[in-house]
């Protein structure tokens, strides 16, 4: 009898997280894979609407389990969002990139329509959960997440600047010549190659200002390969990268689910911070178990500032899409 007392306290003081990931494609098996190595959670359950591919894609990095020693348990699912019950975080990957001859109005159409009934799905059976978006155009659709669903800002948070303060971070390190890991920056605005910001001013070697050692025509450099970080990589590859954007969603879930409180630029919906109102677009963010549990207003200077308002602009101009086709 005391046995089994001490076995229910144990139970009922361990919690199993759950992450689903939406959209077996690239980016979402990568994430996956890197929740799983990583044993960000307990479960992972990986989701696509297309026969077989979410399973196949699970069975695969669960043959890696022994070889990487790790014991996070991933499930593929086909379209049944029943098995997503109970997920703490959803990471939305799913939607079309962009193909020739197709307008940005038709590409935000029908993305919008993926990304409102994933979101409305997930959240049936899951009604608490932190929604991380990744689909693109990203900005505009972490703003429809929130705002069709009618969500508090702190749970919905778009990836982008994770991502680009990731390549800003390879970028400084590759100018320093030194481990990626000793040097910090990060990127706000909107996450696009014109709309992103790095923010020079933030940029540290060990703490120290990177002016200390680099001129300010090698830190334009690294803006600028920032900047088009993600074209160069399409270039190279002859479709959009999906390992940093990935490892990028992951590690937003993992700051989510083991409440790290941690700083990390994210799209998120802004109610008032830098002037802005009624937008989602890219800022530093503290993230914990609650999802965007502060928004940081920083000191940024007169040029950064004028750039933030451009990048404003043409967020706004992408998000007012939503509103000319009746989806919001």
């Amino acid at each position: 009898m005391q046995a089994k007392t001490i076995n229910n306290l144990i139970i009922s003081i361990y919690i199993m997280s759950k992450v689903t990931v939406v959209g077996a494609g690239n980016v979402g098996a990568t994430c996956a894979n890197v929740l799983a190595v990583n044993e960000v959670a307990d479960r992972v359950c990986l989701i696509d609407i297309k026969e077989g591919l979410a399973e196949g894609k699970a069975m695969d990095i669960m043959q890696t389990s022994r070889l990487m020693g790790f014991d996070t348990v991933v499930e593929g699912v086909t379209n049944d969002y029943s098995r997503t019950e109970g997920s703490d975080v959803v990471i939305i990957t799913s939607g079309l990139p962009r193909k020739p001859g197709m307008t940005r109005e038709e590409l935000i159409g029908v993305n919008s329509g993926i990304v409102k009934s994933v979101a409305e799905q997930v959240l049936k059976h899951s009604p608490e959960a932190i929604l991380i978006v990744v689909s693109n155009p990203m900005d505009t659709m972490a703003y429809l997440t929130r705002h069709a669903l009618k969500l508090p800002r702190n749970r919905v948070i778009g990836m982008g600047g994770a991502l680009d303060s990731a390549r800003l971070q390879y970028y400084l390190s590759k100018a320093l010549k030194c481990n990626a890991n000793d040097v910090d920056g990060f990127v706000i605005g909107g996450h696009g190659d014109t709309t992103m910001i790095p923010l020079k001013s933030y940029m540290t070697y060990r703490g120290i200002n990177v002016r200390e050692f680099l001129t300010d025509e090698e830190i334009d450099e690294v803006v600028k390969a920032t900047m088009v970080g993600g074209a160069t990589l399409t270039g190279l590859l002859g479709t959009s990268a999906w390992m940093a954007p990935g490892a990028a969603a992951a590690s937003v879930a993992e700051a989510v689910i083991k409440d790290q409180k941690k700083m990390i630029p994210c799209s998120a919906s802004l109610e008032g911070e830098y002037g802005m109102k009624d937008i989602t677009i890219g800022v530093p963010c503290i993230i914990g178990r609650n999802g965007i549990e502060k928004v940081l207003e920083l000191k940024i200077s007169s040029e950064e500032m004028e750039k933030l308002r451009a990048s404003e602009a043409a967020v706004r101009k992408t998000t007012a899409v939503l509103k000319d086709l009746n989806l919001l």
